[in-house]
């Protein structure tokens, strides 16, 4: 399950969607992350989801590889839904036994949301893996710089954020590693009771965290010996420019999910 996380990974390619200025993908994610959030019936999501299965299919990359990253979000899925199903007591009721109520409304907010979750994972993972850590750490900077203004560190908090997303398919592979080295000297993960399970996780965490400690450090040595001293003079072999395809993209994407939001509105 831990090779199914595709957060912080980069899927290397030449579309048009790898191609677009990481300022761009950025904030047409952030503007698709908003028009999810203000979809208000549950049908308009129909739209929403082939626009997005329309920008899967222009990444060139694999479909299955895409939806893989919903794999470890399904307990999360399973609870949202079973808590949603159980709070809401309005609309008509289906089935009702002891302090169980499960009406028609529960189970249209339940999908709802679902399926709301479901989108946001999956718009955000498709920006990760047409975008390489570096060219998202300069697209952050570049947009948070006007704070510089105030006195506001865009530079360091943009490395910070995108060294911490960098690092997550390097501790999951780590993680996979120490389990496997685990269970081949007769640890089981697998059976028993959720504390036991629990307890079971510990070998796995305390070399984990060495490991991360180790790593974080070995970084802080060589930016130091790389003389890194934050933003200020610095340079970039790659400068970023908007380009004609990044003004079509987001023309296109803020129409399309603008029309989805505003029919929403007037219906």
């Amino acid at each position: 399950m831990l090779k199914d996380i595709t957060l912080g990974k980069y899927y290397p390619g030449n579309s048009v969607v790898h191609a677009l200025d990481p300022r761009t993908k950025i904030l047409l994610t952030i503007f698709f992350m908003i028009a999810v959030f203000l979809v208000s019936d549950l049908w308009l999501f129909i739209p929403v989801t082939l626009g997005l299965f329309g920008i899967m299919l222009l990444t060139e990359i694999p479909i299955k590889l895409i939806l893989s990253s919903l794999r470890p979000m399904k307990w999360i899925l399973v609870f949202m839904f079973v808590i949603n199903l159980l709070m809401i007591r309005t609309g008509k009721v289906l089935l009702e036994f002891w302090i169980i109520k499960i009406t028609t409304d529960a189970i249209v907010r339940a999908v709802f949301v679902s399926v709301r979750l479901l989108l946001l994972v999956l718009g955000t993972s498709l920006m990760t893996l047409t975008t390489t850590p570096i060219r998202l750490t300069d697209g952050l900077e570049k947009l948070m710089s006007p704070l510089k203004v105030i006195k506001f560190p865009a530079h360091e908090l943009a490395m910070m954020m995108t060294i911490a997303l960098r690092f997550i398919p390097t501790l999951l592979d780590e993680t996979d590693r120490i389990m496997k080295a685990q269970t081949a000297r007769g640890a089981d993960f697998e059976t028993g009771s959720l504390i036991k399970r629990a307890k079971a996780m510990i070998p796995i965490m305390i070399p984990l965290f060495i490991s991360a400690f180790k790593r974080a450090d070995e970084l802080a040595v060589a930016m130091d010996s790389r003389c890194y001293h934050g933003g200020d003079g610095r340079t970039r072999m790659k400068v970023m420019h908007f380009a004609k395809r990044d003004l079509i993209a987001a023309a296109v994407l803020i129409i399309f999910f603008g029309a989805v939001i505003v029919t929403g509105i007037l219906l």
